[in-house]
């Protein structure tokens, strides 16, 4: 899928005290400043992991899709969840370009794993057929093109 970051820290040496502001400011504002990250970071896992289950439901889509030969993209159901989505920024006072960008980078996310999975359909069914296909003598050339 992605690439991991090499700069990260993994999760298990994460330090949600880390600051470079440690020392600088009032030890009272460190210390609200802290709970709010603490939120922060238990919002922001919440996210990863909602991001998992979203993306394991349109792995779904996909191989549907790749099994009934459908396009990877849907641009009226893309426009229409992208308007979805604007109205309910709105609704929740989160700037709806921001909103409208996020879902983009997502839409854009699980196309191209759509794409991934129905190359990957098409390239095993394309073994199996040439597979299940008898050779007029073992040095016959193939005639299948690969497409």
């Amino acid at each position: 899928m992605t690439e991991q970051n090499q700069d990260l820290p993994d999760t298990e040496s994460y330090d949600p005290s880390a600051s470079s502001l440690a020392g600088q400011v009032d030890q009272s504002v460190m210390a609200e400043l802290l709970s709010i990250r603490s939120s922060i970071d238990n919002i922001d896992a919440t996210l990863v992991f909602l991001l998992a289950e979203r993306f394991k439901a349109t792995q779904k889509v996909g191989f549907l899709k790749a099994a009934h030969k459908l396009p990877a993209g849907d641009p009226g159901r893309e426009t229409a969840q992208i308007a979805r989505l604007r109205r309910l920024a709105e609704e929740a006072h989160l700037d709806p370009a921001f909103a409208e960008k996020f879902l983009n980078f997502i839409i854009g996310e699980v196309i191209r794993h759509h794409e991934a999975i129905a190359e990957d359909h098409l390239a095993s069914e394309n073994n199996g057929a040439a597979a299940s296909q008898p050779r007029l003598s073992p040095a016959a050339p193939s005639t299948a093109v690969d497409a």
